[in-house]
């Protein structure tokens, strides 16, 4: 074997091994795992980034930058494969993932980011060389320059239809959402070109973490003490680190106390724990009660009461997370694993139930950006049985006088409001409370009685909540 130095394919010019960036390796790292294992990069991304400071590779810096490539990414993701594939000359689906992957990174980079575009360009062909090979990076390196002769809105102009061709095509380029998303959103919401545009905008956004404190366990004024921590805008035990900042850092939180958990679920055990009853008020349900985080709330709701909750969950590890959620709370709980459609418990025997269902999380999609390319309108024909199995299965067990709590993260008409009309019209022994007086100081929550929360009106996920009487 020759003792000269590799050369590339200028003669004279020695080989040079490419700069390993940790930074982006871990990015492209989280990216190919969310692609090849259908992961989610908010259960992808805390272990990589840990096992790099461990290794002393990522400082607090870099794991920003590194949390921001990612999840803008996965965000933009629509819309730079609109550019990207202005700048190839042969279908997206004919480049090879790991390819397309490195590309995103560097169109974000050049796109949604400050990193000046000769940084950008650069950086990224760096990593191509690292993770693809030479001859695939000089590919990237091209296609990088084209995208890098435009800004965002010149791109858009060029590569989005107009909007009063095809207002859908155009905002789904634009805002990067599948088209029948925007669609099944726009008529969630009811028409009207400001309010989509909003909402779309809102789901682009990195949300902040929100905590709640979980009543006898701890206050909001415990949390309060936490760096950038403000109170929550609707929720009276929400509080909002508005800097972004590590949740497992805070003490109530590693002891079980306080959780993360988005407003709009909080508020969603807060109108079915407040919703008027006739009655005892004794026992209560939660029947999709997985990963835990309502459940938790309800139980520590319920024990100011003297009430007891049963927490079910059909999927073993999901129960698991259940009683983890649960654990120390003040008074009686149960944890089990069952069925919904099939419960082991007797009809009647709650007199407060919550069914939040499994759903296509449309909802969500500002902390899970990767679900809106992942999902598909097929999708809700999966959930539709089930869903309204859940919800018979709720009512079921509800007694006369006591209430049930319907609810989706979900905005999507067919998983909300045309679920609980159709149990609704089988049984006649049901009606629908009107839920927004239960939701105090939080405006803009429509024509009722069901109430339908938004990101970009409320700051929350997009929360459905259906509350339905037992009345014979």
């Amino acid at each position: 074997m020759s003792d000269q130095p590799r050369r590339t394919h200028r003669p004279g010019k020695p080989y040079r091994r490419p700069k390993k960036d940790p930074v982006r390796i871990l990015a492209f790292d989280a990216l190919r795992a969310v692609d090849e294992r259908d992961a989610y990069a908010n259960l992808v991304l805390p272990p990589l980034l840990r096992k790099a400071r461990e290794k002393g590779d990522l400082d607090g810096r870099d794991a920003a930058l590194a949390t921001e490539l990612v999840y803008g990414t996965l965000r933009r993701q629509g819309t730079y494969d609109a550019i990207i594939a202005a700048c190839v000359d042969r279908p997206l689906r004919e480049v090879d993932p790991p390819v397309l992957d490195v590309l995103s990174l560097g169109a974000h980079q050049l796109l949604g980011t400050r990193i000046p575009s000769h940084a950008a360009v650069s950086a990224t062909v760096e990593l191509a060389r690292v993770v693809l090979g030479d001859g695939r990076a000089k590919f990237v390196n091209a296609v990088l320059r084209k995208v890098a002769q435009n800004d965002l809105d010149g791109w858009l102009e060029r590569v989005a239809p107009p909007y009063d061709q095809d207002p859908e095509d155009h905002l789904a380029v634009v805002h990067s959402h599948p088209r029948w998303v925007v669609s099944a959103l726009w008529d969630s919401l009811g028409g009207g070109r400001a309010g989509i545009e909003d909402l779309l905008e809102a789901d682009n956004e990195r949300p902040e973490v929100t905590l709640v404190a979980r009543p006898g366990r701890a206050t909001t004024e415990e949390l309060l003490g936490e760096e950038a921590a403000v109170p929550g805008r609707w929720s009276p035990y929400a509080v909002r680190l508005t800097e972004g900042g590590d949740p497992g850092a805070v003490e109530a939180v590693r002891e079980g106390r306080a959780g993360v958990q988005d407003e709009g679920s909080q508020l969603v055990a807060l109108a079915l724990a407040n919703a008027p009853l006739d009655g005892p008020d004794e026992r209560w349900l939660d029947g999709c009660a997985g990963p835990g985080g309502k459940a938790a709330l309800l139980a520590a709701l319920a024990a100011e009461r003297g009430a007891a909750l049963l927490a079910s969950e059909k999927q073993p590890h999901r129960a698991g997370l259940v009683a983890r959620a649960l654990a120390g709370n003040p008074g009686p709980y149960q944890v089990v694993t069952a069925d919904g459609t099939r419960p082991p418990w007797r009809p009647g025997a709650f007199d407060r139930v919550l069914m939040d269902v499994p759903c296509t999380g449309l909802g969500a999609l500002r902390r899970r950006p990767e679900a809106r390319w992942r999902r598909r309108p097929e999708d809700l024909e999966g959930f539709a049985p089930l869903q309204r199995a859940l919800l018979r299965t709720a009512l079921e067990s509800v007694r006369v006088g006591g209430v049930v709590g319907y609810a989706t993260c979900s905005p999507h008409l067919a998983e909300t409001r045309a679920v609980v009309d159709d149990v609704l019209k089988q049984d006649r022994n049901a009606e629908l409370v009107d839920a927004r007086p239960l939701l105090p100081g939080v405006p803009a929550l429509g024509d009722g009685p069901d109430v339908q929360l938004w990101p970009h009106l409320h700051g929350t996920d997009a929360m459905y909540l259906a509350l339905i009487r037992r009345t014979g």
